[in-house]
């Protein structure tokens, strides 16, 4: 197929986009997958990667793990033409499925470094799908006391509490949290800091409001086949959330 032709981009845009509705129950594969429909449909004309299995140039950063709801995702794209931006959201948005609204598009330098090498957090908001807990501030400050909490993901224990920067309780029935996320994969889970306050996460509707990006100048050296694969959209990870 021309299109699949490996062709050096000439310009890269970062989309940033939400995640609503039934789109929540989508994983990171599939929203790839998805994002890559919608571009063609609105005949966007991607860069192909090199190699024997050419791949459009697209990265989708820190996977936000199943129901899970966002106003804040990056997709960043490289094209084989430039485009120009005014009126690319409204070209996009009528070809994308409800439920991913496209929040703001900026023109990226190509030379700045992979989105994966600057990510620095995400930023949460939880709320109590029923009732009140009286005692939520509390057990927030409680928590935070903790020099360390000591979880367990996919049989590997780590410790939680370096992984959140802030813990606020709003009210008695909403959180606002922001997580430690890195190229290396290290993040903290909104859901795993809710069950550490003693409750289901569950009970919560969560939703993610910002990511965070560290300045280019503290980038860090992320391994190529890592780059690779998240410019692709592949992580083997991905529809469950991020490492510990």
């Amino acid at each position: 197929m021309t299109d699949a032709q490996p062709t050096p981009p000439a310009q890269r845009l970062r989309i940033t986009f939400a995640k609503l509705g039934a789109m929540k129950y989508i994983g990171h594969l599939d929203l790839a997958k998805t994002w890559e429909r919608i571009l063609r449909r609105a005949q966007i004309g991607l860069a192909y990667s090199q190699g024997f299995n050419a791949r459009p140039k697209m990265h989708l950063p820190s996977p936000l793990p199943l129901g899970f709801t966002s106003s804040a995702e990056i997709i960043d794209i490289w094209l084989r033409e430039p485009i120009p931006i005014a009126g690319l959201a409204e070209r996009l948005t009528a070809v994308s499925p409800p439920g991913l609204p496209i929040q703001h598009i900026q023109e990226i330098p190509l030379k700045s470094p992979s989105v994966q090498a600057i990510l620095r957090s995400s930023v949460y908001t939880l709320t109590l799908r029923e009732g009140e807990l009286p005692d939520l501030a509390a057990r927030v400050a409680d928590l935070l006391a903790q020099p360390s909490i000591l979880r367990e993901r996919r049989d590997k224990a780590y410790d939680l509490r370096p992984l959140i920067m802030d813990l606020v309780a709003v009210d008695p029935k909403t959180l606002q949290m922001e997580l430690v996320i890195t190229p290396q994969g290290t993040a903290g889970r909104p859901d795993e800091v809710a069950e550490a306050l003693g409750t289901a996460a569950a009970d919560w509707a969560i939703h993610r409001t910002a990511i965070t990006l560290r300045a280019e100048s503290e980038a860090i050296e992320v391994p190529a086949e890592s780059d690779e694969s998240a410019e692709s959209g592949e992580s083997a990870e991905a529809d469950s959330g991020d490492e510990p």
